[in-house]
């Protein structure tokens, strides 16, 4: 149960990005409500995973997947770049990712 939470921390983490990039640009108090709450479960999944998980393990996941999460997002819906280099980090991210996965 701990690795769902992990990952669904990682996730709200990557939301909570999004939104706070869109709050930036369109200006709306809601994103501002939506951008708390995400980030909010981010850290309360982080909580829940962290009391089964190795700290190192499970922070280094969290910030793996908000990191490539985030460079996703940033390609798909806010015109990044979409370099062929910039992917290959982000497997380089997951493939780490995956191997702190393996060892714990």
């Amino acid at each position: 149960m701990a690795w769902l939470y992990l990952i669904l921390a990682g996730l709200s983490e990557m939301l909570g990005v999004t939104f706070m990039n869109w709050a930036l640009h369109q200006r709306k108090w809601w994103l501002w409500g939506l951008m708390i709450l995400a980030f909010t479960l981010s850290f309360g999944g982080l909580e829940l995973a962290l009391q089964a998980l190795p700290m190192g393990t499970a922070y280094a996941i969290w910030t793996g997947i908000g990191a490539a999460g985030g460079v996703v997002t940033g390609m798909l819906f806010f015109g990044e770049s979409k370099d062929w280099r910039k992917l290959g980090w982000v497997a380089v991210i997951l493939i780490a990712v995956m191997g702190l996965k393996l060892i714990s």
